[in-house]
């Protein structure tokens, strides 16, 4: 509610917005050229449809539009021909567009566009002349988004990069370093730590997605390759956190599980200040897989203090608060 009373608009949406209105513009026209003899405003829809944040998702969107418009228009004449439109041929053509449309796939999702375009073929008097205008139309559309959208005001994914790198450190830092504050403490304390902690994981995870996206739009995105190999380092690095990420859970309910038991009061109090210096340890371990620098010096420091701390403590809860930092150190140095 905030961004909508203060009327500030991102800078990349402009951007994008640009890029939908340029395409819509030369699709249409190129319609026009191929010879449309009515408004060609399918071949306008498309990059509405298609264009969102990144040339790969353009991408599978036209492919996934034109198939359903072809398999759509197909099942619309195949019904209309067969059964005079009614209330039952509606069922038909609805059932069979998104029987379709579960196999149809191009991005992942239930293929609507089938359905929508054999309802589509209803609306008109001649449904064979309209259905193969729309088909060719959809397509003009389709061939002219994919060839546009990495030209246009292209994404740039090493910037991305950079502020889900920053967004993953922060997360990870706050993990740990709150796991290790509330090592010993209250019940509640330890548990509101967890559900945290759970949370920023899950939003690392989410991350990591996000980086998998940037990274194949360069695929598509001529005019960012002097900046290939940055983006393969951290989308890389945003993985191997993202693995490690997993591992933070895992302590964060260790350190939930022993809270409270007043047998392990001395264990957990040993524990405190060696648990803390790894863990300082792996965070500077994660700043340099994101940064795409060397982690091997810093993985061997942390590995020298978790021996260390195996040395003097040996201790049933030392052993499984120390097995979560090994596993995010194998993560983080690719094992």
């Amino acid at each position: 509610m905030r961004e909508w009373v203060s009327g500030r608009v991102p800078p990349g949406e402009v951007a994008g917005a640009a890029r939908i209105v340029v395409t819509v513009v030369v699709a249409w026209q190129v319609a026009v050229w191929l010879g449309a003899d009515q408004p060609p405003v399918y071949a306008a829809v498309v990059p509405l449809v298609a264009l969102r944040g990144d040339p790969v998702t353009a991408l599978g969107a036209s492919v996934q539009r034109s198939l359903g418009v072809v398999a759509g228009v197909l099942i619309g004449i195949a019904v209309v021909n067969l059964l005079r439109p009614s209330t039952a041929a509606l069922a038909v053509v609805v059932a069979l567009g998104l029987g379709v449309g579960m196999f149809l796939r191009a991005s992942g999702g239930l293929n609507i566009q089938v359905a929508a375009s054999s309802l589509l073929v209803f609306a008109s008097t001649s449904p064979d002349a309209y259905a193969w205008h729309r088909v060719w139309e959809t397509a003009a559309g389709a061939v002219v988004t994919v060839l546009l959208a990495p030209l246009l005001w292209p994404p740039d994914p090493y910037r991305t990069l950079a502020g889900i790198a920053e967004d993953c450190r922060v997360r990870v830092t706050r993990s740990l370093g709150g796991t290790a504050a509330v090592l010993g403490g209250e019940p509640g304390a330890a548990q509101d730590n967890l559900s945290l902690v759970t949370a920023h994981a899950e939003a690392v995870h989410g991350d990591a997605g996000r980086a998998r996206e940037a990274e194949r739009a360069m695929r598509f995105n001529p005019l960012r390759r002097r900046h290939r190999e940055g983006v393969r380092v951290r989308a890389r690095g945003i993985a191997a956190v993202d693995r490690a990420a997993g591992e933070v859970v895992v302590l964060a309910g260790e350190v939930a599980a022993f809270a409270g038991r007043e047998e392990l009061a001395g264990d957990l109090a040993r524990a405190r200040a060696p648990l803390a210096e790894v863990a300082d340890l792996v965070v500077r371990v994660v700043e340099d897989v994101l940064g795409g620098a060397d982690p091997a010096a810093g993985i061997a420091a942390a590995r020298t203090a978790v021996a260390e701390y195996a040395r003097t403590d040996s201790s049933p809860v030392a052993v499984a608060l120390r097995r979560p930092l090994v596993r995010m150190l194998d993560s983080l140095g690719g094992r």
